[in-house]
């Protein structure tokens, strides 16, 4: 992809204790050389809806790809680990490459579902171990957040843009970063971290803070007070022609000239003569009707005399909905006014703690708002802070492995399986089917018996007009074996995912579960293992 950053702690010792705990004991007792298969997968979507969006995969990749420990790695492993640990695994772990691993995966940007195994890792069982922890870091967070901006962008129309404004509120840096690289992947338009913009490509967005209006007192303070006009660079007094517009508007947008904050209209005016083409106000320091806003479109009226275009204005705080509708109507009166249509569709920007509830509400309320900046509900997750994706063994030297619970949701399937994707005639996603690896590939227009993976009762033949086989192999004999896809590219799979389901399943209240099934053999022989693998017990 277009990044080549990789966070430098990312590395083999970002793991748990237990995994090279284990590792020792598998090469202890000389087993660490078995072909195991783990899948990586989730129980439970996030956020009370019915899909997930599946995100991570580049930086697993980069992870394996750089697997190495490190001589300071191994020389702390021995300072922390029992002292009878042979050299010669310190030896083995200091040469250990993950060359013999083969990772299959469903594409980055999927839309996917609890169950499915998003990465079916294959290789050595002390390496896969090894893996482990890493991955699932990798991966949870990912899929959530990028989850979470799905979610959010779902809730109003496409016209709308959304910037994730989150790094001040993420957990650190690196959760930071990761939140604008995955809220870009979920369909957010833009970021306000320029690293992330550096790094990823993602649009930076953001104008100024409080801090800014609120550091101007009054007109005095202003420096420069002349503007050269756009066109024939000739100097104009601005600041004198700011008050003439101010005065103008007053009767008739009904605020009093002399009360609002001149202050305020300092920084406004400051700001556009720093910004002549990208003015944007942050409207609501004081007051909103009666001081920022009459204060920004007497700027943006001169900006206009001076052959610029102000942007818009940000509301920070307050009812938003009632707010943008009156900052609308005013944007039109202006523009009657001077004769300027272009003043109409100037752009309001919202931002003050929204979460996916208040943006339902706005919907209904039928807001004015152009552009949602949105950070601590976004990146925080607050509605759900964890994916709780899980790594489980199903199969050690070609024998299925499973893991039995009295919680059915916490069942393994076992064994190597293939995943395939059902469409109907309108395009539309059906269901998942997950087969054994030694099964006959799905195809198109064939009448195919789908089962619940652990309901005997819970099936149906589906006959689908398309067939997608989900999986493609990323990873093996020591190199990537796909192309990536730019990070752009990806976002616009993201999207193309979420519109292959129906409505239903994206909804936001009560969204209909979209299935995930198993074969009528996979289902025969998992549910025959799992009666083996009970223990019979006895009454007297």
């Amino acid at each position: 992809m277009a990044s080549e950053y990789n966070s430098n702690i990312v590395q083999p010792l970002l793991t748990d204790l237990y995994q090279i705990s284990m590792a020792y004991a598998y090469w202890k007792n000389r087993k660490h050389e078995e072909i195991a298969v783990f899948d990586l997968y989730f129980r439970k979507n996030p956020f009370g809806g019915e899909f997930t969006l599946f995100a991570g995969l580049e930086e697993c990749l980069k992870f394996i790809n750089n697997y190495k420990f490190q001589s300071t790695d191994i020389d702390y492993l021995r300072t922390t680990l029992p002292n009878y640990i042979e050299k010669e695994f310190y030896d083995y772990l200091s040469a250990l490459n993950m060359n013999d691993i083969k990772i299959y995966a469903v594409p980055e940007g999927s839309v996917v579902f609890p169950r499915l195994p998003l990465l079916r890792i294959e290789g050595p069982i002390l390496k896969g171990q090894l893996l482990e922890t890493t991955l699932l870091t990798l991966v949870n967070y990912a899929s959530l957040v990028a989850t979470n901006a799905a979610r959010f962008r779902a809730t109003t129309g496409p016209d709308k843009s959304f910037h994730e404004f989150g790094l001040r509120r993420a957990q650190g840096p690196d959760g930071g970063l990761s939140a604008s690289k995955y809220c870009y992947l979920g369909g957010f338009d833009g970021t306000s971290n320029v690293l992330a913009g550096k790094l990823y490509g993602i649009p930076i967005k953001g104008t100024h803070a409080h801090a800014y209006v609120s550091s101007y007192k009054n007109l005095d303070d202003l420096k420069i007070r002349e503007l050269a006009d756009c066109h024939s660079g000739e100097l104009r007094p601005f600041v004198d022609l700011c008050l003439k517009y101010l005065n103008e508007l007053g009767p008739i947008l009904k605020f009093i000239p002399e009360e609002t904050n001149k202050g305020e209209l300092a920084a406004f005016i400051s700001y556009a003569i720093a910004f002549p083409t990208g003015f944007l106000g942050l409207v609501d320091t004081y007051d909103v009707l009666k001081s920022g806003l009459p204060n920004f479109l007497s700027v943006a009226c001169a900006l206009h005399e001076c052959n610029y275009e102000a942007m818009g204005i940000r509301l920070d705080s307050g009812d938003l909905a009632y707010l943008s509708l009156e900052v609308r109507a005013r944007f039109t009166d202006t523009a009657e006014l001077y004769h300027n249509p272009s003043m109409k569709n100037l752009t309001i920007v919202a931002s003050n703690d929204i979460n996916e509830d208040i943006l339902i509400s706005l919907e209904k309320q039928q807001h004015a708002i152009d552009v949602f900046g949105i950070g601590t509900h976004l990146v925080t997750c607050q509605k759900q802070p964890a994916l709780g994706c899980v790594y489980k063994l199903v199969e050690l030297g070609g024998s299925p492995r499973l893991k039995l619970s009295q919680d059915i949701a916490k069942v393994t399937i076992p064994g190597r399986k293939n995943l395939y994707r059902f469409y109907g005639q309108d395009g539309k996603a059906l269901c998942d089917l997950m087969t054994k690896s030694d099964e006959p590939e799905p195809t198109a227009l064939s009448r195919i018996l789908c089962r619940h993976p652990f309901l005997e009762k819970k099936r149906a033949y589906v006959t689908p007009s398309s067939v997608q086989s989900l999986y493609n192999l990323y990873w093996a004999d020591g190199q990537i074996k796909q192309v990536l896809p730019t990070w752009e590219e990806v976002r616009t799979f993201a999207k193309q995912q979420i519109n292959s389901l129906r409505k239903d399943h994206v909804r936001y209240l009560n969204p209909t579960p979209y299935k995930v099934s198993v074969t009528d053999d996979l289902y025969t022989f998992m549910h025959q293992l799992w009666i083996e693998s009970v223990p019979i017990g006895e009454l007297s």
